[in-house]
């Protein structure tokens, strides 16, 4: 899901504007389906994503004759690329979790970022920790101990060190997603399909020396069939979405958008179940419920109204 500001304060929803908000994060939900069936490396996925989606965005806004603004400040300039960077590796980490452990668990591990922001808010943002958050805080750190599989069951389809090995790079993936709903508090002034297509740039060009040293651009895995599922995943996945998203947000109330971007993770947990039958352990469908469960309820009454 984009990181950007979620929008502005409204009296009511439009109808039009949530069922785009709706369609973006269903299409969100099915990126780790694509990720299994696409056989190449994580970093050359996210250099795949970055830069189809970028001129995907780059294109919209040329041909809706959006202004560019003509120079960027400096500053504002390198903090857009610095947090597209840490996108494009948030990307790696989580794309990483989808191969070792199910969709729906890796999904979940994600979707901490939300606790993690909550706890670092007090040190960063000098927010005061209130005791409903550290109440949302808690339970979902306990719906997370169930996902993980430490204290229930595990994953029957994976081994232990796999699926545990995932969940570690879930929540790396969300660590870093934490950074840059951080980072993108702090750039202010610009316009949000310019600041998400630059981000998308400096998220597929960051991956090019990545590759390099890593030898990954290695033509194995390479079909007609996976140049279609690339080209999905960056036009239809980050292109078209990032359009849904952001061009919903002027219609809907900003707690609205926050409760309703948890379709993603549910839309994840129930097309994995379906389509790659990867269903959850009891405790991790208890787990699902704490953590999504205390995300909305912590955004209950907290978003502008």
């Amino acid at each position: 899901m984009p990181s950007g500001d979620q929008g502005m304060n409204h009296s009511q929803n439009d109808r039009r504007s949530v069922l785009m908000m709706v369609s973006s994060l269903l299409i969100f939900g099915t990126i780790g389906l694509f990720r299994r069936w696409i056989p190449v490396s994580s970093a050359f996925l996210a250099l795949s994503r970055g830069t189809l989606g970028g001129l995907f965005l780059g294109a919209f806004m040329k041909l809706k004759r959006r202004r560019f603004p003509e120079r960027l400040p400096l500053r504002t300039g390198l903090g857009l690329a610095l947090t597209g960077a840490v996108m494009g590796f948030n990307w790696i980490l989580l794309f990483e979790a989808y191969n070792y452990t199910s969709v729906g668990v890796a999904t979940l591990c994600y979707y901490m970022e939300p606790t993690i922001v909550v706890l670092l808010s007090p040190v960063l943002f000098h927010e005061k920790l209130t005791g409903k958050k550290t109440l949302c805080a808690a339970v979902a750190i306990l719906g997370m101990v169930l996902v993980s599989g430490i204290a229930g069951d595990r994953n029957p389809q994976r081994t232990s060190a796999d699926h545990f090995r995932g969940v570690l790079l879930g929540l790396g993936a969300a660590v870093l997603y934490a950074s840059v709903v951080i980072m993108n508090k702090r750039i202010r002034g610009v316009d949000a399909y310019q600041k998400s297509m630059i981000q998308l740039f400096s998220a597929g060009l960051v991956m090019i020396p990545y590759l390099f040293l890593t030898n990954g651009f290695s033509g194995e895995g390479f079909s007609i069939r996976t140049v279609i599922l690339l080209l999905i995943v960056g036009i239809v996945h980050t292109g078209i979405a990032y359009l849904l998203y952001f061009g919903s947000m002027d219609g809907i109330k900003a707690q609205s958008i926050a409760i309703l971007s948890y379709i993603d993770p549910v839309s994840a947990l129930l097309f994995s179940a379906v389509f790659l039958r990867e269903p959850l352990s009891l405790s991790g469908l208890i787990g699902a419920v704490l953590i999504i469960g205390s995300a909305v309820f912590c955004e209950m009454g907290n978003s502008a109204s």
